[in-house]
């Protein structure tokens, strides 16, 4: 599996701004048609479980879904409007539709007074309410004693919808990439996860595999859990690595959120990728957890996997407000992620196990793998060669040895390709 040299940065960004318009929550339309536009990128696969389905301690909550929700002075102008930006509206807000004063408004809305120009993002799944989040400024021009509030939203019974996406390898032992589609229009926290998914999935599906690779388009924890509870078996038989994908669009350094103990093989995988490649990266604690790794690490569940991101989701100020939009996510900074996912994807597709075939030293020069005239430095261009081979004992595999050697394993792939076709090296299972 080789990595392509296609910049798809330009793509995955067009492909955010046809999502970013659309008011995601964790169940409705919203949901459904977001996975339609992803359909357009890869063949994924929609399930719909119903309201009221118990998912180990959680229960499917009712589908919310919106159509417009305003508030308006008394003289019909419109002082908030979901039309305008998504974010103002409470997330799970039931329909309303009645005059209040200032002072009980005010105890439905939410502002940020130390960023007075962001419109907070705040949702209340599990209890039934209904608010408006706006800038801190706009709040502050808010003086009429009386306002109109309209909400027109639905809560009934209905589903909570995921996307799946299995693309078959040479074996039936599986690397599980997940990421989340429940956010309005965030795009950095929201979308870049997704869209670099998506085409990671077309990227996969053009190259033979030898592992299977099973890709999740969940909402945020209900979603994972929800999942985990219809095929936890399977994933725990079959998954060798997991990746949760998040906050990949902006133009910071990368960061990893640790498996429960940091010793999964992802942990092995991603600290090998970001400490040859990106070195400056943070890792972070499962303690530090947020996203959906805290279901996919939870006791009992233990899948080997890791959480991928640039700015890890909370630390930076953009986080949950409308400064998180398109103009925050790049096509650089997606193109970049993308490349960082391929190479983890690479890496435990080509780690195996090698061993030298003979005792000390082999003889290169026979083999043409040794300059034919010794002299000062002569051997230098095959030292990364002659350090493989040290290492080449049959206990160590290749991110071991990468990591011996402190070199990236594109450095290792052509070694191993070299000593293979010399017939110098065997491949342990």
């Amino acid at each position: 599996m080789e990595s392509s040299s296609r910049d798809f940065g330009p793509d995955m960004h067009q492909l955010m701004q046809d999502l970013f318009p659309i008011c995601r929550s964790i169940t409705g339309e919203g949901v459904r048609q977001t996975l339609r536009r992803i359909q357009d990128v890869i063949p994924v696969k929609t399930y719909e479980v119903p309201s009221g389905t118990k998912v180990f301690d959680w229960t499917i909550p009712k589908e919310w879904n919106i159509f417009d929700a305003y508030v308006e002075d008394m003289n019909g102008n419109n002082v908030i409007d979901f039309q305008i930006n998504n974010l103002h509206i409470v997330g799970y807000s039931v329909p309303t539709d009645k005059i209040v004063t200032l002072e009980e408004l005010n105890e439905h809305l939410y502002s940020l007074p130390e960023q007075p120009e962001a419109i907070p993002y705040v949702t209340s799944y599990y209890n039934e309410t209904w608010g408006f989040c706006v800038s801190h400024n706009e709040r502050q021009k808010l003086t009429e004693e009386k306002y109109h509030v309209v909400i027109k939203s639905t809560l009934d019974a209905g589903n909570l919808t995921y996307g799946e996406y299995i693309i078959p390898g040479e074996s039936d032992k599986e690397v599980f990439l997940s990421t989340y589609i429940c956010h309005p229009s965030l795009a950095n926290n929201e979308l870049s996860g997704p869209v670099v998914l998506s085409y990671i999935g077309k990227w996969l599906a053009s190259k033979p595999r030898r592992y299977t690779y099973r890709m999740i388009f969940v909402p945020e924890t209900i979603g994972a859990i929800t999942y985990l509870s219809r095929n936890l078996q399977e994933l725990k038989s079959r998954v060798v690595a997991g990746f949760n994908l998040t906050c990949l669009g902006d133009e910071s350094g990368y960061s990893y959120i640790a498996s429960r103990y940091g010793n999964s093989y992802a942990d092995k995988v991603a600290n090998n990728i970001l400490s040859t490649c990106y070195p400056d990266f943070i890792q972070y604690s499962f303690l530090d957890r947020g996203s959906d790794e805290s279901q996919y690490c939870s006791p009992g569940v233990d899948l080997p996997l890791v959480t991928l991101c640039r700015r890890k989701f909370g630390s930076y100020p953009q986080y949950h407000t409308s400064l998180d939009n398109l103009d925050f996510v790049t096509p650089k900074a997606l193109s970049e992620s993308y490349q960082l996912i391929k190479k983890c994807l690479i890496a435990v597709e080509k780690n195996k196990k090698y061993q030298i075939n003979c005792f000390c030293e082999p003889q290169l020069g026979k083999r043409g793998l040794y300059p034919t005239v010794s002299f000062l430095n002569s051997a230098a261009p095959v030292k990364t060669m002659l350090d493989f081979i040290t290492y080449a004992d049959g206990d160590n595999d290749l991110i071991d040895i990468s990591n011996r050697l402190n070199k990236p394993l594109d450095d290792l792939f052509p070694v191993v390709k070299t000593l293979l076709d010399a017939g110098l090296l065997s491949t342990l299972d």
